[in-house]
Order: structure tokens, then sequence, then C-alpha cells
């Protein structure tokens, strides 16, 4: 059992690196199963197909974005410093990944929504149920902000679905320039997005 769970983690480590590295739809599963240092054969035993495989590597890496996600936007700092502590954090990611392989890779899910959510309808509901899972999350810090008359916003869920779009599409840039530097606006952009107040606006007590 241990080997066949190894196996199946190689295989869509493997996968996750070359989709990052070159996107879906160039790839084939002997050369995934090549990366991964296993035999064809156990590709088939742990996916029934590509596209299985495809969105087991999109759940995994949900699991771990989400494992990131909740702590930073459900601590006990101030709502809006959550949101900025999630920004940051992204930054901080985008940057290790160009330390590591010479280049911005931007977001899974950004990158596999360009590139298969007109092709693979699986993939697509998979994809738009995860970021509506993101603004979720996001929604509650907003609504947490605008209790606290820090926001103006008069829709959280729009509110957190344009906070969501704006930290995809900054990544985005950042990936397309090879720069993270294309990150450096996201907070002013957020704080713009959520007509957030000043300190002199706030009224203590309101």
């Amino acid at each position: 059992m241990g080997r066949t769970s190894d196996a199946r983690v190689k295989i869509l480590s493997a996968a996750r690196s070359l989709i990052e590295l070159r996107g879906y739809s160039a790839l084939g599963v002997a050369e995934i199963c090549k990366a991964a240092g296993v035999p064809k054969g156990s590709f088939y035993y742990f996916f029934a197909s590509k596209e299985a495989l495809a969105l087991a590597v999109i759940d995994e890496h949900w699991t771990g974005q989400r494992s990131t996600w909740e702590p930073i936007l459900s601590g006990d700092a101030a709502p809006l410093d959550r949101l900025r502590r999630l920004f940051e954090e992204t930054e901080a990611g985008q940057l290790a990944g160009q330390r590591s392989c010479g280049s911005v890779s931007g977001c899974l899910f950004g990158n596999l929504t360009l590139e298969m959510s007109n092709q693979t309808e699986s993939v697509r509901t998979r994809l738009q149920e995860i970021f509506e899972a993101q603004a979720a999350l996001v929604e509650a810090v907003v609504t947490e902000a605008l209790e606290r008359r820090e926001v103006t916003v008069t829709d959280t869920r729009e509110a957190a679905r344009s906070v969501v779009a704006q930290l995809e599409g900054q990544v985005l840039f950042a990936k397309l320039y090879n720069n993270t530097r294309r990150l450096d606006s996201l907070w002013t952009n957020c704080l713009a997005l959520l007509g957030a107040r000043t300190a002199g606006e706030v009224t203590v007590g309101t």
C-alpha cells in the first residue's frame, strides 16, 4: 500500500511541475510517468484519464492553498491586516518560485482557467467552485471590515470576487512580465476596491 501511495504522490508532483512549466495540453501520459519515475501502468491504476489527473492536481493544490489562506484570513489581526497578509504571502510565494526555477510560475488555477476552461467542462466546474470558495473566505473578512466601518462596499460578495479577481490578474501580469514587482500594487488596489476609509474617517463607537 505504501509503494502504490508513493507512486501516486510522484505522479501528482511530476504532473504539477510539468503543468506549471509547460501547460496541460502539451503533456502526455508517458512524459508524466517518466518524470515521476514510475511505469506507465501505474498511471492508469490511479487515474482513469489525463483529465482525471488534472482534477486531482487541482484538488491537491487547493488543499494546500486553503491550508494557507484559512489561518491567515481567520486570524486574530484586524480584518484589513489579514487581507494584506494574504497578499504578502502570495507575493512571497511567487518570488520563491521565481528564485527556484528562474521564472514566475503564476497561479495554477489561473493558468488552467486560461488553457482549459473552454475545453473541459469538469475542469471548468471545479475551478469555478474553487474561485467561489476563495471569494467566500475573503467575503468573511470584508464583512467584518464593513461591520467595523473600515470599508464602504455595499455588496460584500461582489467586493470579495473583485479582490480575488484583482489578485489573480496581478499574478497573471507577474507571470507575463516575469517580474514579481507587478504585485507591488496589490494592497493599494485592494483598498480602492473596498472603498477603505482612512483612520480619520472612522468614528469610534459608531
